[in-house]
């Protein structure tokens, strides 16, 4: 089973190849996912904006911001899964009963 993640750089990848723009549209016609989703999920969003700005220089300092920015937004959507996951094994941690010891 191949995740949206998976999907959508393969997606970015064939377009690149192909020497077609990297465009929201075009990643939601090639992958199969709405243009909404690709832009509500930040995880996804980053990558194609990565891909997007990826066919520029990136000696450029613009280049450069753009690449940080975007791996700034990849990070912190990782972080926010991070935290979420470890929220959840709290709850969880808690709603288990302690067993004693014999």
């Amino acid at each position: 089973m191949t995740t949206n993640v998976e999907t959508v750089e393969a997606a970015c990848a064939r377009l690149a190849n192909h020497g077609q723009a990297i465009t929201f549209t075009a990643v939601a016609e090639h992958a199969r996912i709405s243009r909404t989703t690709l832009y509500r999920n930040p995880q996804l969003r980053a990558i194609v904006d990565e891909h997007r700005h990826h066919s520029h220089d990136p000696h450029t300092l613009t280049a450069l911001a753009a690449e940080i920015a975007h791996l700034r937004t990849g990070l912190e959507a990782l972080a926010d899964r991070t935290r979420n996951h470890e929220e959840r094994l709290r709850h969880l941690e808690h709603r288990q009963p302690r067993r004693k010891a014999n």
